[in-house]
């Protein structure tokens, strides 16, 4: 999970602008690149997905988190504001917090 927490805030937080709350990551700046720049970043997002499907998450996580990367390629692709959203929304983060809650709980049933 750490790992995966990880690579979410690289994606998606890893760095702030000077004097301003806003945490920006790598999505955000391949996300830049005309045309494949939000393919590119969506795909390297399906990492987190593949690590939660062999973790054992059901369905129906999965396809909530299959979502928040459709949100994030389909908000992202739009010129200008794509580039704000991706900010905005990251799906990364998103998608590692419901693997973490999902993990948290069967812990908790196992106990």
């Amino acid at each position: 999970m750490r790992r995966l927490a990880r690579f979410a805030k690289w994606m998606d937080a890893k760095y702030q602008l000077p004097g301003v709350p806003i945490r920006f990551g790598v999505d955000s700046l391949i996300g830049l690149v005309p045309g494949v720049g939000d393919l590119v970043g969506t795909l390297i997002g399906v990492y987190i997905l593949r690590e939660a499907h062999s973790a054992g998450a059901p369905k129906v996580m999965l396809a909530r988190m299959s979502g928040n990367l459709l949100i994030d390629f389909i908000g992202g692709s739009v010129p200008l504001l794509g580039d704000l959203f991706d900010i905005y929304w990251k799906a990364n983060i998103r998608n590692v917090q419901l693997l973490e809650k999902h993990v948290s709980a069967n812990l908790k049933k196992t106990q």
